[in-house]
């Protein structure tokens, strides 16, 4: 194993993330027509990106809202109820409602600790903190959807996000296991992940998703990815495949955002392509 110093994600400045990267997707959407398309989500104009965050920022305040220390939360099952999602205006005022949404959602993490329990979707979630880091990246990946939307080089943010962008995605989006859940890894389909900028590392099993939800009885079993461990040197991570990169370009490959030749590929370019696959289906 190797070590390494970076920031811890209660360390961030996540809060400020939230406030410049939205405030950035919405100068850069109120500056193209409405109906321009969204290169990384060709289905969305605009208009519907605007309203996308303005809405998930909508929910998300209403959630943090909610949060106590002695909350007693869902974790992994349906969100609070009572939450009708806001009714969609006139495109020429989505842009002005986004920047509501987005002061609305900071107004509620200034009004609650980050260790009060809210509700969350993910296993990895149960408290204010989690959702202030998934805040944060949701605005920024939708900031780099409003440049790309504007035709405006798309600008990095600081390393130390760009890396626990890295780490939200692989650690959290991808990974986490409900207790009804089993993950079996495949022999050869292990990836190393490298942000050569950070001195960070990522290795992830691909394998098996399966288990019967005992809330929906939906059965699953499908391809999927599981972190195995942090900061783990080359030569003892026994990869089949390795991409190496700026925390940044790793970041946006990860969520669709950016091309594959910005990385430096080693290895089985099938187990990368399945590690694609495995990403998008995460990242819905």
């Amino acid at each position: 194993m190797t070590t390494s110093s970076s920031a811890s994600p209660s360390t961030l400045p996540f809060a400020e993330v939230v406030r410049e990267e939205s405030a950035r997707a919405a100068d850069a959407l109120a500056a193209v027509p409405p109906d321009a398309r969204v290169p990384a989500c060709p289905d969305w104009s605009a208009a519907d990106l605007a309203y996308h965050l303005g809405e998930t920022q909508d929910f998300w305040s209403r959630v943090v809202g909610l949060a106590a220390p002695d909350a007693v939360v869902d974790v992994g099952g349906d969100p609070p109820g009572g939450f009708d999602g806001p009714e969609r205006e006139p495109d020429d005022a989505l842009v002005p409602f986004l920047r509501t949404r987005t002061g609305a959602l900071l107004d509620a993490f200034d009004a609650h600790d980050l260790s009060e329990r809210c509700w969350s979707w993910s296993p990895h979630g149960g408290d204010v903190a989690w959702a202030l880091r998934r805040q944060a990246h949701e605005a920024l990946v939708h900031r780099v959807d409003a440049e790309q939307v504007a035709g405006l080089p798309v600008a990095s943010p600081p390393v130390e996000v760009a890396t626990d962008g890295v780490d939200e995605m692989l650690a959290v989006m991808m990974s986490g296991l409900p207790p009804w859940a089993t993950f079996t890894p495949d022999d050869d389909g292990r990836v190393l992940v490298v942000a050569s900028d950070a001195g960070r590392s990522w290795l992830i099993a691909l394998g098996r998703f399966a288990g019967t939800s005992p809330r929906t009885g939906t059965t699953y079993d499908l391809d999927a990815g599981e972190l195995v461990a942090r900061d783990v040197a080359p030569e003892d991570a026994r990869s089949t495949a390795t991409l190496t990169g700026s925390a940044w370009d790793l970041d946006l490959w990860l969520w669709g955002r950016g091309p594959l030749d910005a990385l430096a590929v080693e290895g089985e370019r099938a187990v990368v392509d399945r590690f694609r696959e495995v990403l998008v289906e995460s990242s819905q």
